[in-house]
């Protein structure tokens, strides 16, 4: 079992900054790739960026140029540091860590576990 545990939502104002963090703890026995999801009021959940096994990172159309997304492997923490909010980013953020098979791995295709969401409310 692999429990995620995300911290640093918050509220900010229009074209400030939040960093988001997802440690991941347990028994963690093979490779794995991990991405971030949100989910606004009334609207399906959808990603926002991941991270894949080779290492190929993506990123959602609507964060391109303002959302980094990044890894800690010795930790098994992924971030996602977020410039440039825009009251559209307001919405709860979750976490999302899949066991890679085969060597290929992308959150996208499915996830195993996944966090408990942090609120992120951007104001205009």
């Amino acid at each position: 079992q692999v429990q995620l545990v995300e911290s640093g939502g918050g509220s900010v104002q229009a074209g400030g900054s939040l960093r988001l963090s997802c440690a991941a703890y347990g028994y963690i026995y093979a490779n794995y790739c991990m991405g971030w999801f949100r989910q606004a009021p009334g609207k399906e959940r959808e990603v926002v960026a991941h991270i894949d096994t080779p290492d190929t990172t993506t990123y959602a159309d609507s964060v391109k140029g303002r959302f980094t997304i990044s890894k800690d492997n010795a930790k098994n923490t992924l971030l996602l540091t977020m410039n440039s909010l825009e009251p559209e980013d307001t919405a709860m953020y979750y976490c999302a860590f899949r066991w890679a098979r085969l060597g290929l791995c992308t959150v996208v295709a499915g996830t195993n576990y996944w966090g408990q969401g942090t609120q992120v409310t951007v104001s205009s």
